[in-house]
């Protein structure tokens, strides 16, 4: 049964098949012409009538979008193909697909984008607290979320982030364990004679990530003035050692290198030419400066677990070989250069991330500000 349609109320309707009254806005045409319209319903007219003032606001200041919103898995999707696949590394997007497949699609991916709610959100980032998973990753799932929501934005297919108003826990950011300058030394002794002995001093050295320092090749190395160029990062991706990319733009630089750590380098190059010259036909010509007994490139994993033997040898604990680069920044820190030196060295995206991750090491400075309210306070 129809109803009499007040100014400015839209088309007011109550629905034969269930006594529900409805109420419908015009939100714009589609490129063809065609009338797109939003919808309103509850169970009496007044109420529809309320709700649909309301629409036709929020139509009037631009709050609601003529393009037909997609669901949010159709978004994501439009967001892998036409954006992720030509600016992120392969890698980036497969950690990202796996995010969206187990975390956010099974709760919200049949939402419409332009009717996702913030109270949506907020209860799926609760559930997956509640289901047992570390805060770092709710944090990431929300940041996946919201940057997909941004492109939305973009697109015009939604006009809020609704994922950037949510609740998110509290992230602690753990302090990654680093070498005391004792133990560096140590390790550095106990590497005498090893096959890797350049490769792992070079990463405690200069904080080199460990795809970073597998990916060197030897063009890349200027031992006359000792410094190398970061160029490319060496990982395992689908069963296969790769080159890559490095992680950002800022990841691609020159470092210099300690003298020492230049002598290395020319031993080792010395080295593997004569394990060329031996194996003859054999070698396998890559030009990476870090390789196998017979050329190849050395797989991320298997420095790991020649790593820990590293560490028995020298009496440490076991060690990761990526705290040899959280054991450089801090040592570095502590010896007094300034953090923005220490920023461009590791290839930091920016200074706030080197002073988040590693500003808890800057107690020199911490140290003077106590001294020197004890000398106020106290004369002493």
């Amino acid at each position: 049964m129809a109803g009499r349609r007040g100014n400015n109320e839209g088309s007011i309707y109550q629905r034969s098949s269930d006594g529900r009254w409805l109420g419908v806005a015009l939100l714009g045409y589609d490129a063809a012409g065609r009338p797109i319209r939003r919808s309103v319903s509850a169970t009496t007219r007044a109420e529809v009538v309320r709700r649909l003032k309301t629409l036709n606001r929020e139509i009037a200041n631009g709050l609601l979008t003529s393009v037909r919103a997609p669901t949010l898995e159709v978004l994501f999707e439009r967001w892998f193909v036409d954006v992720l696949e030509r600016e992120v590394v392969r890698s980036t997007i497969e950690n990202y697909r796996s995010i969206v497949k187990y975390h956010i699609l099974p709760t919200l991916g049949r939402k419409k984008v332009d009717e996702l709610t913030v109270a949506e959100v907020d209860r799926l980032l609760a559930a997956k607290m509640a289901s047992g998973l570390l805060p770092s990753t709710v944090h990431r799932i929300r940041a996946v979320l919201s940057q997909c929501l941004d492109q939305g934005i973009r697109w015009d297919v939604t006009v809020c982030n609704v994922a950037r108003l949510s609740r998110t826990p509290k992230l602690i950011r753990p302090e990654g364990r680093t070498l005391s300058p004792e133990q560096a030394r140590a390790l550095l002794a106990s590497l005498h004679g090893h096959r890797n002995e350049a490769l792992y001093t070079l990463m405690l050295a200069t904080g080199m990530r460990r795809g970073e320092a597998l990916g060197l090749k030897w063009k890349d190395v200027d031992l006359k003035r000792g410094v190398v160029r970061i160029r490319r990062s060496l990982k395992r991706e689908g069963g296969h050692v790769v080159t890559a990319d490095t992680k950002t733009s800022k990841s691609r630089r020159a470092v210099n290198l300690p003298e020492p750590v230049t002598a290395l380098l020319e031993r080792h190059r010395d080295q593997q030419g004569k394990e060329r010259v031996d194996l003859g036909a054999a070698w396998m010509e890559t030009g990476f400066v870090f390789t196998s007994s017979v050329g190849t490139p050395i797989d991320p994993r298997n420095l790991y677990r020649d790593f820990q033997k590293v560490c028995e040898n020298a009496g440490l604990s076991h060690w990761h070989p990526h705290e040899l680069r959280h054991s450089a920044a801090s040592l570095m820190l502590a010896s007094g250069v300034k953090l923005q030196v220490v920023s461009q060295v590791l290839g930091h995206s920016s200074i706030r991330m080197t002073a988040d991750v590693y500003g808890h090491i800057l107690d020199p400075d911490r140290e003077q500000a106590a001294k020197a309210m004890t000398s106020v306070l106290w004369d002493r």
